[in-house]
């Protein structure tokens, strides 16, 4: 993405926010009529709200204190917070337009309209900070999913290979030093063989991640065979190198176009981002090119972040990709969107010969809520063969 269609999507992001936090400003406005006091201070609250995760993710980059974190936050928040609201608002002016035809409203408020109307109000309020909350909390445990795989192939007389895989950690201001080291607690405790990060390990600026020390849990990740990440498009927007840098300095080899034949066993491929073709002179190989020194007679196994055109890697002698990037939505009713950009929005496919695995991710992006799916590390127990007639799957659950 180019810088002025990065400017151009800004500027649209910032627009719809404009216009959805007047359209709850006014609507709350109405409701509190009975509270002529308190509309000066809602909407100073409002702007404040509106304005503060844009103050927050600029001032950070400059300064580091609990007055950035703080906007940083309840901006953060404030993205679900409107989402929520919004709909519920949308479906009583809906219920406003079917009272001009068929008149009910009234019916149900009786004589005191004003006080209906903050009622109404509130009940908004609170039924948005329960989603919300819950919607965080949820946030916080994630889920261990389980594939069982069997791969047709020889890997040098390795039967097993034990897989501990993440996606979309987006370590940063929101994804700090507590929820980091329950990422690494969690991987470690699943006993991995190898450890692989399917893109966005952080989360745009690398600053944060500096300041809070986050590499030093890091460090601590624990697999005999390695750890392994791919870029995503967010340590591309975070400005690639300084973000690439900081993750090998702590222990993690970041693939970049580039394959790893581990223990003469098994081949683990990274692909370069999408948004590598925007960042640098250099555009990422094709999936022909990316596997041309590649023995396919061993088992490949593919991290690219985001799971476009699965189709391309197909036939081609992979037999297991990782990828993350759609975090199924996040949000509901998010979801609904990206099962109709992607082939496979979250879970398990298998497509010819390759199987192919869309991980939720691990952290949040934005707002730090999920109410459509639960975060995820996955485990992933391949067993090799040397039987190619023997081509069986068993994708697991999560627990």
């Amino acid at each position: 993405m180019e810088k002025s269609q990065y400017y151009m999507f800004f500027a649209i992001v910032l627009t719809v926010q404009i216009l959805v936090n007047f359209y709850l400003s006014w609507r709350g406005y109405q409701a509190l009529e009975a509270f002529p006091k308190v509309r000066p201070w809602f909407i100073a609250f409002m702007i404040l709200a509106t304005l503060s995760y844009m103050a927050g993710r600029t001032l950070e980059k400059s300064m580091y204190n609990p007055l950035t974190v703080s906007l940083h936050w309840l901006g953060a928040f404030w993205f679900a917070v409107m989402l929520y609201a919004t709909l519920q608002v949308l479906l009583i002016d809906i219920g406003r337009l079917i009272d001009l035809a068929i008149p009910f409203v009234r019916k149900i408020a009786g004589t005191d309209y004003v006080r209906f109307k903050f009622i109404v109000g509130a009940s908004v309020a609170a039924l948005t900070f329960v989603v919300v909350m819950a919607g965080h909390i949820n946030a916080w445990y994630p889920r261990t999913s389980t594939l069982n795989l069997e791969i047709p192939k020889e890997a040098n007389g390795l039967k097993e290979l034990r897989i501990a895989a993440v996606s979309d950690v987006h370590l940063g201001t929101i994804i700090g030093p507590r929820k980091t080291a329950n990422l690494v607690n969690t991987l470690n405790d699943l006993n991995p063989d190898i450890i692989l990060l399917a893109g966005d390990v952080l989360d745009e600026d690398v600053g944060p991640v500096i300041r809070q020390n986050l590499g030093d849990s890091l460090r601590k990740l624990k697999a005999p065979m390695g750890i392994y990440a791919c870029t995503g498009n967010h340590e591309y927007i975070g400005g690639g190198e300084p973000s690439i840098q900081y993750l090998e300095e702590h222990g993690i080899k970041v693939l970049r176009d580039t394959s790893v034949l581990i223990q003469d066993a098994f081949y683990v491929v990274g692909r370069e981002d999408r948004h590598a073709n925007f960042s640098n002179d250099k555009k990422r190989k094709d999936v022909e090119e990316l596997l041309q020194d590649i023995d396919i007679k061993r088992p490949v196994i593919v991290l690219d972040h985001q799971p476009y055109h699965l189709d391309l890697i197909t036939g081609k002698g992979v037999d297991l990709q990782i990828s993350g990037h759609t975090h199924h939505g996040q949000m509901w009713p998010f979801g609904y969107i990206t099962n109709k950009i992607y082939e496979v929005s979250r879970g398990y496919k298998k497509k010819d010969e390759t199987h192919f695995w869309v991980s939720t991710g691990f952290g949040t992006w934005g707002p730090p809520v999920r109410t459509g799916n639960r975060p995820e590390v996955i485990l992933i127990n391949l067993k090799f063969q040397n039987n190619p007639n023997s081509r069986q799957h068993s994708p697991g659950g999560g627990n």
